[in-house]
């Protein structure tokens, strides 16, 4: 994997983890939302990936495994999946939005849930900063040992 390919990698890994990020404050700020668009409450989000540059063409896959072809790598948001839990019940008959058993639908949001998977995008955000990085030096390195 050349220098150009691992910016290129770790690039995209920053960008997708922005979106879980992303996703994530979505899903904490209408943890209180009842009424959506589509009817009912808020429904979680999560961020669907898979890797960059997974289909290859059968021509090239002999030089992909291999070793000699040089894949896309990274990672990329494939799509943005509703969690299918079913809403939370709670008892409020006051609630505007209460049926006439008094319950009211609450979006499918654990705060804990939320907050793990925010640590987890954050460490592989700055893993990625890490390397984008590392990467760098290497390249400045290369370029002071050319010069000499």
């Amino acid at each position: 994997m050349g220098l150009m390919q691992s910016l290129r990698t770790s690039t995209s890994a920053l960008m997708a983890q922005r979106v879980r990020m992303d996703l994530i404050a979505n899903n904490v700020a209408n943890m209180n939302t009842t009424r959506t668009a589509e009817g009912g409450p808020y429904r979680r989000q999560a961020a669907v990936f898979r890797e960059q540059g997974r289909e290859v063409a059968f021509r090239d896959f002999l030089g992909h495994a291999g070793g000699a072809g040089q894949g896309k790598g990274g990672v990329e948001v494939a799509s943005i999946a509703e969690d299918a839990t079913p809403p939370r019940r709670v008892h409020d008959p006051s609630h505007p939005d209460a049926g006439p058993d008094g319950y009211v639908l609450l979006p499918n949001i654990d705060v804990v849930t939320e907050m793990t998977d925010l640590i987890g995008a954050n460490r592989a955000y700055e893993a990625s900063v890490t390397v984008l990085n590392a990467t760098k030096a290497l390249a400045l390195s290369a370029l002071r040992i050319g010069r000499g």
